[in-house]
């Protein structure tokens, strides 16, 4: 049976990815994948490109079409299609929530370690910043401080949420959504949530969207979704805005007006042809990502003793603990100098990152595998 992707060569073609580092280095970093996207994602693109006018779009109703349906069929989450704004990426879109509804000098909540551009969303809105990390019980496995965190809610008026989270690649259960929602509630608190990663859940996990425990808490969340990650076609600008409390939704358009504009039509033929056909190929990339990520947790706990992971739920992103290491400088800078690999920076997403990478799994068997190599024989010359 014929693959439905492949993984071409990336380098000299203006991939940040395969760019940012000098050639002998491997990039195992910005989350994208190495692989091509579905075949009928591409065939959409050549055929919408062979038409050759390529004017202001109109906006893509058939597109929020397949939202809703998509909704409905994989979380049973019934939204309308005027709960949707097409915007060019999830960033954009929290930016444009934060600073439509808070005003300067008000509260946010975020949860480190976390996603990095989640800090510049206060600096961004003149917001100030109220952080509740993550409680990481040494293994890998991190919860929530539930205290903490009503605590927080009590002085905030915004929670960041991130779900499945990046970096630690947790999904969250839906009793650790309910009792979010309901601290959220009882405070008065509105939720925006970074879903982008929600089609990537591995076997045995059911992925939850917070605003869909209760049509209470779906009126004070602001849902961010994208078929970006999930279909490897982030270089296309398209992202999806979800929020069914219309007032609310009204103040985010307002803000955006002269500021942001819509997607392009590129970005909506892409996410159209991937909604409506890209699921084969999807569960092909999932079956191969799980094994990617069990060969890297493998080799981890064989191979590097001084690692630690463990095993995400979600995303093509693994969280690595290198305390064990002893090493006197950060793990990024150590592997980057002595292995010549290019991870994820475990400091940019603050909270107890400083010891950690974070390491993109989406590429080629053989390119995992030799920068796990480098990465092992770089200690034992330590």
């Amino acid at each position: 049976m014929t693959r439905l992707f492949t993984i071409p060569e990336r380098r000299h073609t203006d991939s940040i990815k395969w760019k940012y580092y000098p050639e002998d280095v491997l990039p195992l970093w910005v989350a994208d994948m190495d692989f091509t996207s579905p075949p009928e994602v591409l065939q959409a693109l050549q055929e919408r490109v062979q038409h050759g006018v390529f004017g202001y779009g109109g906006g893509s109703n058939e597109l929020s079409e397949l939202v809703v349906e998509r909704m409905e069929r994989l979380y049973r989450w019934k939204i309308a299609t005027e709960d949707i704004l097409l915007t060019p990426g999830v960033i954009t879109g929290f930016n444009l929530t934060c600073q439509a509804i808070t005003k300067p000098g008000d509260p946010l909540v975020i949860q480190p370690p976390i996603y990095p551009p989640f800090f510049g969303i206060t600096a961004n809105a003149g917001l100030s910043e109220i952080q509740c990390p993550l409680d990481n019980d040494g293994s890998g496995n991190y919860e929530i401080d539930f205290d903490l965190l009503e605590n927080a809610l009590k002085k905030s008026k915004v929670l960041m949420f991130c779900n499945p989270h990046n970096p630690i690649g947790k999904d969250y259960s839906r009793t650790e959504l309910e009792r979010i929602a309901q601290l959220c509630l009882r405070n008065d608190v509105f939720i925006c949530s970074d879903e982008i990663h929600s089609d990537l859940v591995y076997k045995g996990r059911q992925h939850i969207p917070i605003a869909s425990i209760n049509p209470e808490i779906g009126q004070r969340t602001i849902t961010l979704i994208a078929p970006s990650k999930t279909f490897n076609i982030a270089g296309l600008d398209c992202a999806i805005l979800i929020c069914q409390n219309h007032q609310l939704m009204e103040q985010i358009k307002k803000a955006r007006r002269g500021i942001v504009g819509g997607v392009n039509v590129l970005g909506a033929t892409a996410a159209n042809a991937a909604y409506q056909y890209g699921q084969p190929w999807l569960d092909e990339v999932l079956k191969f990502l799980q094994e990617n990520r069990d060969f890297l947790w493998q080799y981890v706990k064989e191979n590097i003793p001084g690692i630690t992971m463990r095993p995400p739920d979600a995303t093509y992103l693994a969280w690595l603990n290198c305390n064990g290491l002893g090493l006197q400088q950060e793990p990024y800078d150590f592997f980057l100098q002595n292995a010549k690999v290019g991870f994820n920076k475990g400091s940019e997403f603050g909270g107890d990152g400083k010891t950690f990478i974070r390491v993109n799994y989406a590429c080629a068997r053989e390119t995992l595998a030799e920068a796990l190599n480098r990465v092992s024989t770089s200690l034992i010359k330590k």
